[in-house]
């Protein structure tokens, strides 16, 4: 008889459960918690895009599209590629879907994404992440908004302790493309210093020189011209109004002037959280202002500005989560009482309680079981003289224990 072959997980892939999913489902459950609070919409787009979406979006050359893009042909003969983030999509969306009538919208998705790069620790090919945005709000105070959101969602989780916003201003359009002149002069000055990742960008992405982590541009890229000294007095009146509404809200923040975005859709604000506690992949949450980004995917000039998160790494961050535990626990001492207990199960929870029930087993150490799950409310259901016994406790007085009592009362009144 030939041998089965056991099939394997996809590299780069996980199976989350356990304590790894209580971790995933606190952080979901505070992002959905936290983006109530500041009455962000939640939005469903779909996971795979026309390819030339991203493509747009994210720029022909840069790696993401390059090198790391889940891309193939359907049967129809179309491109489709499954989405690497979640910016671009729901620009699409507000484009084909005319909510251009709704702005400004504030909106919250999550889910999983993919990237084709290599697995290592926090970083997967199959991932997840959490995302906020705010479409059709051209003032600062969009982006003091998702800023002070992002960090309530860090002292929610419990992980602001050594988490640090770094933040820049990429400036206006005229700004930029100033800075981008400059950039361009002083690296074609040094280009026998450049590494050849460098030099390539140099011809189609300058500014992302000055995030270059190859030692041997370092030194060209720290002594590269600054943005302020090219900032229109509307560009710093921006930035400071980003700056003041963050003092205000009493969100910490620190200069971070090489933080930058390659795509010139982006204006404005960038910014990051980032973390000493992760190694190299020190980034929890990143984001900035993208007003160019509707315009250059073909729908009308509007402003947009948003973040995204992994969820694994935030999770990596949080304390361990208690496991779920029932707040009632039923013991069926006797299978004859068992149609009874069922009864009685479903009225706990249909009254909001959660509950579980130990049937199985010798019944004489069913019991036992139920006490060491340690629920709040122990129930246990036996057969006496031809009667359902039904016998609560609890550890301490509780409106849980009253609630079980009287639904037990009323189930033993019914059956007589």
């Amino acid at each position: 008889m030939a041998r089965i072959e056991t099939p394997k997980r996809i590299r780069g892939t996980q199976d989350i459960f356990g304590e790894e999913q209580r971790r995933f489902a606190t952080v979901m459950d505070a992002f959905d918690r936290v983006r109530r609070l500041y009455c962000f919409q939640r939005l469903e787009i779909p996971i795979f895009e026309a390819t030339n979406v991203f493509a747009r979006s994210m720029g022909e050359t840069s790696d993401v599209v390059s090198k790391e893009m889940y891309t193939f042909e359907d049967r129809g003969g179309d491109s489709i590629t499954l989405r690497p983030e979640f910016t671009a999509g729901i620009a699409r969306a507000y484009i084909t879907e005319g909510w251009q009538q709704y702005a400004p919208l504030k909106l919250a998705t999550s889910g999983p994404v993919f990237r084709y790069e290599r697995p290592q620790k926090g970083r997967f090919r199959q991932f997840h992440q959490i995302d906020a945005e705010v479409i059709g709000a051209p003032e600062p105070a969009a982006d003091v908004e998702l800023l002070v959101l992002a960090d309530q969602l860090l002292h929610d989780l419990g992980i602001h302790e050594g988490v640090t916003l770094q933040l820049n201003t990429l400036g206006d359009a005229e700004t930029r493309d100033a800075w981008r002149a400059a950039l361009v002069a002083h690296f074609e000055a040094h280009r026998d210093q450049l590494s050849q990742d460098s030099l390539t960008r140099l011809e189609k992405n300058p500014m992302r020189i000055l995030d270059s982590k190859d030692p041997g541009d370092r030194a060209v890229a720290d002594s590269a011209p600054d943005i302020d000294a090219y900032l229109t007095q509307e560009a710093a009146s921006f930035f400071k109004a980003v700056t003041d509404g963050l003092d205000a809200a009493g969100v910490a923040w620190t200069r971070n002037s090489r933080l930058v975005r390659g795509l010139d859709y982006y204006r404005h604000t960038a910014f990051e959280f980032v973390t000493d506690r992760l190694g190299a992949q020190g980034t929890v949450l990143a984001g900035g202002r993208y007003d160019g980004l509707i315009g250059s995917l073909g729908g009308p000039e509007t402003a947009g500005v948003g973040w995204a998160a992994g969820v694994e790494r935030l999770a990596m961050l949080i304390e361990e989560p208690a496991g779920e535990k029932p707040v009632v626990i039923l013991a069926v001492e006797d299978d004859l009482a068992l149609a009874d207990a069922q009864r009685l199960l479903k009225e706990i929870r249909t009254a909001g309680l959660s509950a579980d029930m130990i049937a199985t087993g010798s019944p004489r150490k069913r019991y036992d079981k139920a006490a060491k799950v340690n629920a709040k409310v122990l129930v246990s259901i036996s057969r006496k003289e031809e009667r359902t016994v039904i016998n609560t406790r609890s550890a301490i007085p509780s409106a849980e224990h009253d609630q079980v009592e009287q639904i037990a009362a009323r189930l033993l009144e019914h059956r007589r």
